[in-house]
């Protein structure tokens, strides 16, 4: 079966795998996943991430999730550019999330970046998600 939105798929894995208290979780790998994944542990909301090969032999990424004092370091993660409703931003009308605490990831020319860095850049792009 195929998947309509696998970008929507990680970030339900990771939101699911918090709520549980869960230490990592697996995903399919795909360079999308690899790229918001290095936004993420960059902005310092992952331990880190590894590329593995699941027990089909397929490739898939294996994410170590990160706690503070018992609670998840992600306190919301959400799509905002669905396959049926995409969302673009220019530079200067990015979301600004929580009043700068937390970051939306954006798709822009230049890669993959958050939004203070695509401001910094003067570039715009597709708003992927947000994380808090």
């Amino acid at each position: 079966m195929s998947m309509n939105d696998p970008l929507g798929d990680m970030l339900t894995r990771i939101r699911n795998a918090q709520m549980r208290g869960k230490s990592s979780v697996r995903t399919p790998a795909s360079k999308l996943r690899g790229w918001v994944l290095d936004v993420l542990l960059a902005e310092g909301y992952i331990r880190g991430y590894a590329a593995v090969t699941d027990e089909r032999g397929l490739p898939a990424i294996d994410i170590e999730l990160k706690y503070h004092e018992g609670t998840p370091v992600i306190r919301e993660i959400r799509r905002v550019s669905k396959p049926g409703r995409r969302v673009y931003a220019g530079a200067k009308e990015l979301p600004s999330i929580r009043q700068g605490l937390g970051v939306a990831i954006v798709s822009t020319p230049r890669g993959v970046m958050s939004d203070a860095a695509a401001r910094s850049a003067n570039v715009g792009g597709e708003v992927l998600c947000t994380v808090f």
